[in-house]
């Protein structure tokens, strides 16, 4: 027997004003009228940082299908690996100054 949210949702029909209300009066007597603000404050609060992390997620994932089609760039101030064995100019000495002082 396949049960999907469809079927169960046409078995129970789409609620009413009447069952809102009434589920709505169940909630406020079990957790009392003074906390029913704290907790729609906090149920926002969550639902803000969970959309805000989905975002983050989602800007990340575009950047990095960005990142993958351009070419990578050395970050400023790295020197490139030269394997060929050869002195850069970077890693040669300076020749000695002809008046005695380095």
């Amino acid at each position: 027997m396949n049960i999907t949210f469809h079927t169960i949702l046409a078995m129970f029909g789409v609620p009413s004003g009447g069952e809102i209300l009434l589920v709505l009066l169940v909630v406020l007597l079990l957790f009392g009228s003074k906390n029913l603000p704290h907790m729609a404050r906090t149920l926002g609060r969550m639902l803000e940082e969970f959309r805000r992390a989905s975002r983050e997620v989602t800007d990340e994932i575009m950047q990095a299908g960005d990142d993958s089609a351009k070419p990578q760039k050395p970050l400023p101030g790295s020197v490139p690996k030269e394997d060929d064995g050869e002195e850069t100019s970077a890693t040669k000495a300076a020749p000695p100054k002809e008046d005695g002082q380095p």
